[in-house]
């Protein structure tokens, strides 16, 4: 039986686990803190009960892998027989549930689309950004050269006109 000192909290249910179930099973009724220990404790002991138990079948079956089966067994094995019904019950709910979060999580199957088309069809983005991004750099390129050739042009004007009015004031001063 797990304590609540070193490492043995490792092999307890979470208390706030616990908490929430008892307070969903029972909103009306104050649970003590030492009673909700025992609670920790009693799941704790059940769960290694039934664990080792369904791990017994499981390694006489010549299997490596505890299933939902060896569970059952274990249960009425060890006289939970009761709580079969009720356990396949939230099995077949959880296999639902397993089921819907594989479905939502395959989005790229739920397209309908084939993988060699989706790759096909991001190849072509690619290409295409590839192909933006070329131009758009030889627009700037462009740009750079029109406004280098402008300033040549203003710096070719400027030194023409200084010489311009250089000479002017030569023939000024001649006169």
């Amino acid at each position: 039986m797990a304590s609540s000192s070193g490492n043995d909290d490792d092999l307890t249910i979470p208390r706030a686990a616990i908490n929430k179930m008892i307070k969903e099973t029972l909103p009306n009724v104050r649970v003590a803190n030492d009673a909700r220990e025992l609670v920790v404790n009693c799941c704790t002991e059940f769960i290694h009960l039934i664990s080792s138990e369904a791990n017994e079948i499981c390694n006489k079956s010549e299997k490596k892998t505890i299933s939902p089966e060896h569970v059952i067994q274990a249960l009425e094995s060890l006289g939970f027989g009761s709580y079969i019904s009720e356990v396949k019950e939230v099995l077949q709910e959880c296999k639902t549930v397993a089921l819907k979060r594989r479905k939502a999580s395959s989005r790229l199957e739920n397209l309908g689309i084939p993988e060699e088309e989706l790759l096909r069809q991001q190849q072509e983005l690619f290409a295409k950004a590839r192909q933006q991004q070329a131009e758009l750099a030889q627009q700037e390129w462009l740009q750079m050269q029109q406004a280098a050739q402008q300033a040549q042009l203003a710096a070719a004007t400027a030194s023409a006109s200084n010489q311009a009015g250089s000479s002017q004031d030569e023939e000024d001063d001649d006169i």
